[in-house]
């Protein structure tokens, strides 16, 4: 358990760090976004949360004095499900990328205003393009996976503990 604790500590950090730099910089152009792209954030914005809620959860595994709120767990899975599914789109389009790089150049040649069509990237760099996605996007369901486990494994010592308290309790009193 110490090395998927470890791991999802260094993923949580990540995907904290990442998402939220990538977050705040998008802010300043909100409002020249569509009503869609806002929507967009605040469903991304699932990413963080569910790191820094996962952060608590490891405080609480390393310390057993510190308790976990009782909201946490909630955020860990409904927002882990968000983020799980952003991270299987994520890693879905990278996959789709690496495997079309020059379909992907052509629609985007054609998409383009005839005064940019020097800029285009080539297929390598689309293909680098492509292996970051799956990068992001396998760093968010890893983390999110590790984290329903690190979730379960908290709920399933918790539990012993309580019952081990309350057979010394019962034992106290007969």
């Amino acid at each position: 358990m110490k090395t998927a604790l470890k791991t999802a500590s260094i993923l949580s950090w990540f995907n904290l760090i990442w998402w939220s730099v990538n977050l705040i910089g998008t802010l300043p152009t909100v409002g020249r976004m569509g009503s869609f792209m806002i929507v967009a954030l605040v469903v991304i914005a699932s990413i963080p949360l569910n790191a820094y809620a996962s952060l608590q959860l490891h405080k609480s595994i390393r310390h057993p004095s510190i308790k976990l709120s009782s909201q946490t767990p909630v955020g860990i899975r409904f927002v882990g499900l968000v983020a799980e599914i952003i991270g299987f789109i994520l890693l879905l389009a990278g996959l789709v990328v690496l495997l079309n790089p020059q379909q992907l150049l052509i629609a985007i040649k054609d998409s383009q205003d005839p005064a940019f069509s020097g800029q285009l990237g080539t297929t390598k760099a689309v293909r680098l393009m492509g292996g970051f996605f799956m990068f992001l996007g396998l760093t968010v369901c890893v983390n999110v996976i590790l984290n329903f486990r690190l979730l379960r494994w908290y709920y399933l010592v918790n539990q012993s503990d309580i019952r081990q308290s309350d057979n010394v309790r019962q034992n106290d009193e007969s």
